[in-house]
């Protein structure tokens, strides 16, 4: 069976062994009932690396930046966030259908930060007519791209000014904390809450962690419960999630590596356009000629490669499995492409 190469998400990671293992050895109890000492084990170590309190295990990343919206909001009041966030385009309306809750979207810029001076305008004035701000979101990394240090000392001020709470969609924090070379916690400390997954980059079969405040998280745990995300025995589960954040992090290098490779070589193939500059950790964004466009997936599949097509930038992400043999592999097959139909 021809090997296949899968580049649309880190979401395809396969568990490691030692996951397996871990995952099969579990030591369970009913985690509803705070009677799981994987879980607990796992929100444990998941509050020490990001500097918090406490943390809970969901199942998913939209599960946890749900908890943490309703948690920080109530009904009619409003958080503030990019327009192309997963906290407002990818995840169904949640906070919105289920909280009652407004999001203000506003558009991002380059680099991925939201301008703080946008922020400050679109707070909205202690009026009835509108909804009450309450709620700063922020992404890192934002469509690959790492938010600068300082940008997030200068958006945590700007909250703190305004009364405003900050919640971090950090799935990929971890990713950021490596480019940067900083212990992740000096990127978790600007905010209130963040939101982490285990199941991009990291490698876990299943699951986020939410990382907040004590108080806030027995909130988070209760909404948890409501919207059906409470889980039994999950420390199945959970045991992947601790070797997620004791192996699988400073691997996470070699992800970006292999993106900037696969970035350099597309980048030099005739009618593929690669934004090189947003190439910062494991995503390369790029766009193909008219008569690429329909043509490119299609042959790319027949390789064993699974990659995006179309007319719009296409992202390739790299990932656990994936290897620095399986980039020159995508790049020549992309060339070969190129020699086929490009004109």
């Amino acid at each position: 069976m021809m090997n296949r190469i899968d580049l649309r998400s880190d979401t395809v990671t396969l568990p490691s062994p030692a996951m397996r293992q871990a995952m099969a050895a579990a030591e369970v109890g009913d985690d509803v009932y705070g009677e799981d000492p994987t879980v607990n084990r796992l929100e444990a170590l998941a509050a020490e690396r990001l500097g918090k309190e406490a943390a809970l295990f969901v199942t998913s990343g939209t599960q946890s930046n749900l908890l943490a919206i309703m948690s920080h909001c109530q009904r009619g009041e409003e958080y503030i966030v990019g327009q192309t966030a997963h906290t407002y385009r990818y995840e169904a309306g949640g906070a919105a259908v289920l909280g009652s809750i407004q999001p203000q979207p506003l558009d991002f810029e380059p680099d991925g930060t939201l301008n703080l001076q946008q922020v400050a305008a679109a707070i909205k004035p202690d009026d009835y007519h509108f909804a009450r701000t309450r709620l700063l979101c922020l992404e890192n990394t934002q469509g690959g791209k790492v938010l600068p240090l300082d940008y997030l000392a200068q958006a945590g001020a700007l909250a703190k000014t305004h009364n405003l709470a900050t919640h971090l969609d950090g799935a990929r924090i971890f990713n950021a904390a490596v480019k940067q070379q900083v212990d992740v916690r000096e990127i978790a400390r600007h905010f209130d809450t963040v939101s982490v997954c285990l199941s991009k980059g990291l490698a876990a079969p299943v699951g986020s962690v939410l990382c907040g405040p004590a108080e806030f998280i027995k909130t988070a745990r209760r909404w948890r419960k409501m919207v059906g995300g409470g889980m039994r025995q999950a420390g199945v589960l959970a045991a992947a999630g601790i070797i997620a954040l004791t192996e699988m992090v400073e691997r996470l290098s070699d992800d970006h590596a292999n993106a900037r490779r696969l970035a350099k070589g597309l980048a030099g193939i005739p009618g593929i356009a690669v934004e090189l500059d947003s190439v910062q950790t494991n995503m390369v964004f790029f766009s193909l000629a008219e008569s690429l466009v329909g043509k490119f997936g299609p042959f790319m599949a027949e390789q064993g490669i699974t990659v995006g097509d179309g007319p719009y930038p296409i992202r390739a992400v790299t990932h656990y499995g994936i290897e620095p043999a399986d980039i020159e592999v995508v790049i020549d097959a992309a060339a070969r492409c190129s020699a086929q139909y490009f004109n």
